[in-house]
């Protein structure tokens, strides 16, 4: 089916064989969800997935690391974020005392964990043991946001200038902790206006 001039819904026709051995055909109407291009940008690169890891220098110390992109200011080049994956570190399990280790991914450099209400903040991801008050280790709690976009978005975030950036901090723990994750996206040449528009808004906004 045509809606609006895109394509919304298809029919496959599937051949099924039936238990007397004659063939029928079944129709199945299937969502397409078209994929567009944001406005101002044009393709690259194919989608690419960025592996990183950035691991606390001590128990309960931020830290953050930092990401190069290889992008091509001159070429105007920016990174389409399509989805993340961030993997926090399991909490040290501790009779009566709460524990946490956390982890955020940005656009711009920080000094602390983010979450989403930070503009720069693409993904958060946190696993939380509640222990105070209990003898034993307690229960765990897990939060993420910003894995996979919703099923009407085309994308996450844009990354307009050269690097990301990753943080990870842990709360009460024993042990060192760290953030494992990856992100998936696509190298795409922005308009000039566009562009521009793109790296004052991250710049001004860090």
């Amino acid at each position: 089916m045509v809606v609006d001039g895109v394509l919304r819904y298809y029919s496959p026709i599937l051949l099924v064989a039936g238990e007397d051995n004659s063939v029928r055909s079944i129709i199945i109407n299937c969502l397409y969800r078209p994929y567009f291009m944001p406005k101002g940008l044009k393709s690259s690169s194919s989608v690419v997935s960025i592996g990183f890891e950035v691991t606390e220098p001590a128990a309960n110390t931020f830290n953050q690391s930092q990401i190069d992109l290889n992008l091509s200011p001159l070429d105007r080049e920016v990174f389409v974020v399509l989805s993340i994956n961030l993997d926090p570190s399991t909490p040290d399990a501790i009779a009566a005392t709460d524990t946490r280790v956390a982890g955020s991914l940005t656009s711009t450099r920080q000094t602390a964990v983010q979450n989403l209400s930070n503009p720069n903040c693409l993904a958060f991801a946190a696993n939380t043991l509640r222990a105070a008050g209990f003898v034993d280790g307690g229960v765990g709690f897990s939060v993420s946001a910003g894995e996979s976009p919703g099923t009407l978005l085309d994308y996450i975030g844009i990354i307009a200038t050269n690097d990301f950036f990753v943080q990870v901090e842990g709360g009460q723990n024993l042990a060192i902790k760290s953030v494992t994750g990856k992100m998936y996206g696509y190298r795409a040449i922005a308009d000039a206006d566009i562009y521009a528009a793109l790296v004052q808004s991250e710049v001004l906004s860090a």
